[in-house]
């Protein structure tokens, strides 16, 4: 599930949902940064990317804040931000297409590149690739849903990945370490706003599944049991939290957070103050990436935020690798703290699991299946 479909605009404007959001050092390139996002569930091949569409990334020096009971790490003011946009599609009888693409770097130097172009473009510190690719799923999506149902866990050894062989319209940057300073450690955010005299946000990701996982269960909250909060959640600044909306958000991560704990009888997240001590951590809604470190595939998402949090220095590189199984890492940190067994899901790994070099992302399912009906 990752960040698909999460909220009601998402479903009704799907080729602005993002799925998934990467950030990590290039294996293959050391001193680059790699960036992925990935939007449109259930893409055909036939598809191509919106033009109506910014799909944008930003980056932000984050610092350290030294306090256990908020957020691990405040961003800075200056941020860096790469803007893709595209062309309309120019489509054949046959329904294929080509398309151009543009992405402005920070400097505000532009590099073009055609959409399915396996080299993709590149200049100014940066190389680009977009097109239709394999969803890179590695969970249990039904078996989650069923644990969040029945206040049990669901999963099943082994699991299965939802409809596995969809596609997705991904997105990928590979960036020179020089367009972002001397800065070190990092908070990336993905998102699509309109494009236009006047921009909205359309959705926002930083973590995968804080929307669906930690903000979509409305029955646990006894505050706002009614209110679904992932589209207010989803136009708000990652990066800075506006006050009107931030009691919804604190009440429906204080209940939902207790209730993963709460799967395997014990409490590992005991509340400080009435406050779930997880709370303000995933609120700071952004991929964390220590630039100085190397590429690491798996065992690197949430540790720099954890590591602050406990007081000791991290060792991985952070953010989010493709082929990281990191929902088990999810589910173990909220339900047990890592004080008990790692809580699988029964998926370790994508049915076709990306490459270490650029673009990553695995080829097309030529014949995907189609997209289930919402009723």
């Amino acid at each position: 599930m990752s960040d698909h479909i999460s909220g009601p605009r998402a479903l009704a404007n799907p080729i602005a949902d993002i799925t998934d959001l990467y950030a990590f050092p290039s294996p293959d390139e050391p001193g680059r940064l790699v960036l992925v996002m990935d939007t449109l569930p259930f893409a055909k091949p036939s598809d191509a990317f919106s033009e109506g569409l910014i799909y944008r990334f930003r980056v932000r020096a984050l610092t350290p804040t030294g306090d256990a009971a908020a957020a691990p790490f405040a961003p800075s003011d200056h941020e860096w931000r790469f803007d893709v946009v595209f062309d309309p599609p120019d489509r054949s009888d046959d329904d294929s297409f080509s398309q151009m693409g543009s992405v402005t770097t920070p400097a505000g130097d532009a590099v073009s590149f055609s959409v399915n172009d396996e080299g993709g473009g590149s200049g100014h510190g940066v190389r680009v690739f977009a097109g239709v690719r394999w969803d890179p799923f590695i969970l249990d999506a039904p078996a989650a849903l069923k644990t969040i149902a029945t206040g049990s866990l669901a999963f099943t050894e082994p699991g299965h990945i939802f409809m596995d062989g969809k596609n997705v319209l991904g997105l990928v940057l590979e960036i020179d370490r020089e367009l972002l300073g001397d800065t070190t450690i990092v908070g990336v955010i993905g998102e699509t706003l309109t494009r236009g005299v006047f921009n909205v946000r359309i959705e926002r990701v930083g973590r995968p599944e804080v929307k669906n996982m930690l903000l979509a269960p409305k029955q646990f909250d006894p505050v706002n049991t009614d209110i679904e909060v992932r589209d207010l959640y989803n136009m708000e600044d990652g990066f800075h939290l506006e006050d009107g909306y931030l009691s919804a958000y604190r009440a429906r991560l204080d209940a939902n957070l207790a209730f993963w704990d709460g799967l395997d009888g014990t409490v590992d997240w005991p509340p400080v103050d009435g406050r779930h001590p997880l709370t303000e951590l995933v609120l700071a809604d952004y991929l964390v990436v220590d630039l100085d470190k190397p590429y690491q595939e798996s065992g690197s998402f949430l540790e720099i935020e954890l590591a602050a949090r406990q007081g000791r220095e991290h060792v991985t590189s952070g953010g989010r690798t493709i082929n990281d199984d990191m929902m088990d890492t999810f589910f173990t940190t909220f339900i047990n703290a890592g004080n008990g067994p790692r809580i699988r899901d029964g998926v370790d790994a994508s049915s076709r699991p990306a490459s270490r070099t650029f673009p990553y992302l695995s080829p097309p399912n030529p014949n995907p299946p189609e997209k289930p009906e919402h009723h």
